[in-house]
């Protein structure tokens, strides 16, 4: 593997497989009374957070402590950064106080790569504007697999708010290298100019596609993210786009729902479909600190590929 985790382009398919069969070696500590590993006993881990986020910043240091890491958790907010400090300063702050790993949150695409080339520890993106958020594309990744028993050639459709979702542009790199097939479902306006170089196939006709689907996975409208008008309204998005009961019945029965939350329950998906029983969103919550114990397992601790 490599040193750094900033880009699900940068994993080959040897590299992503070991993440996940770690992380299924790793779910079964999770499974004990005891949880802790003394794996990365002395190592210290740094959340560096520019932007709010609840679940990831606490799977990633439950993640570490389960490793019996040191965790220090950095948030902008009342930090020296709001009084102006630079990501570089920062850097170099974290870098004499000897972090190992920084795992960072930050609205501009790019920062975590920049990161890198200043700390000699590693660099983990928990999320970089709307470029990337590898590590849920992870646990996404192995909450399919613990599903549907592999991703080889199985039909994955993402839907919704393409243009503005880090997570999707992960899913789509991570999915290709792993061989499943991937077809992206959104208004011609929530799409990314770019999107005819990503490897997957676009639809903008949701019932078409999903009875083909092995998972479809349903994406936020992040409102906070626009500053213009996407689509007519919220009741004409959910009616063309979102998964009601109607829509879930149209779905194999094998089928799994995904999300990577948090939800606006009501317009991309509907209660009753969420809380189902093919709904996968629970466990991709349970699944991130796994993913994210084994990325740190294998970044400061483990074997390398």
């Amino acid at each position: 593997m490599n040193r750094h985790l900033i880009s699900a382009g940068d994993l080959a398919k040897d590299d992503a497989l070991l993440i996940l069969d770690t992380a299924e070696e790793l779910a079964r500590v999770s499974e004990r009374s005891i949880k802790k590993l003394p794996t990365l006993r002395g190592r210290t881990v740094v959340n560096l957070f520019f932007e709010d986020s609840t679940r990831t910043r606490i799977s990633f240091e439950a993640a570490a402590k389960r490793l019996s890491a040191d965790v220090i958790n950095f948030s902008a907010k009342g930090s020296s950064v709001s009084k102006g400090e630079s990501l570089k300063d920062t850097a170099l702050t974290l870098e004499a106080m000897g972090a190992d790993a920084v795992v960072i949150r930050h609205s501009a695409s790019g920062a975590p790569h920049r990161l890198a080339n200043w700390v000699h520890g590693s660099v983990v993106n928990a999320g970089d504007g709307t470029h990337e958020h590898p590590t849920q594309a992870l646990l996404d990744a192995f909450s399919m697999r613990r599903r549907l028993g592999g991703l080889e050639g199985r039909k994955v459709t993402i839907v919704g708010d393409v243009l503005h979702s880090r997570v999707a542009r992960s899913n789509v790199l991570l999915l290709h290298t792993l061989g499943a097939e991937v077809t992206l479902v959104a208004p011609p306006t929530l799409l990314p100019v770019s999107i005819g170089t990503w490897p997957c196939e676009v639809s903008y006709d949701l019932d078409a596609v999903l009875p083909k689907s092995d998972a479809v996975m349903m994406l936020r409208v992040q409102k906070e993210r626009m500053n213009a008008a996407y689509f007519p309204s919220e009741r004409e998005y959910s009616r063309r786009y979102g998964l009601d009961r109607e829509r879930f019945a149209k779905m194999t029965d094998e089928a799994i729902v995904m999300h990577p939350g948090p939800m606006n329950r009501g317009m991309e998906i509907a209660a009753e479909v969420a809380d189902s029983a093919r709904s996968t969103i629970v466990e991709q919550v349970a699944n991130g600190v796994t993913i994210r114990m084994a990325v740190l397992y294998l970044l400061l601790g483990g074997e390398t590929a």
